[in-house]
């Protein structure tokens, strides 16, 4: 199976600022993943990196974790985020992952 992990700052990338608070970021994402109907999770991380310019920037992340999502589908997604979010890219990893249920019932 597949891991595939969306990284989105929520600076604006023409502020260079969190425009709103993290929720209203939270709330936009999980209307992104339900309307692609695609299980997901995700957490929030700070994040620094490196313009072109070699401006530095440091900002609040949320990391969107899907499991054997279809790579169209994780496209549109990292698409409509950016362009949700105002950044200018954002970063897709993918890694090779054993994933399993377990289930267990209480007596």
């Amino acid at each position: 199976m597949t891991e595939t992990k969306i990284y989105v700052g929520l600076n604006d990338a023409e502020t260079m600022k969190q425009e709103h608070e993290t929720a209203r970021y939270v709330s936009i994402l999980r209307n992104v993943c339900r309307s692609y109907h695609v299980p997901f999770s995700f957490s929030t991380a700070e994040g620094g990196y490196f313009h072109e310019d070699g401006r530095y920037t440091q900002e609040n992340t949320l990391v969107l974790s899907l499991i054997d999502a279809e790579c169209d589908t994780v496209n549109e997604i990292a698409k409509d985020l950016c362009a949700f979010f105002r950044q200018e890219s954002v970063l897709i990893t993918e890694n090779t992952v054993r994933a399993y249920m377990v289930n267990e019932k209480l007596g």
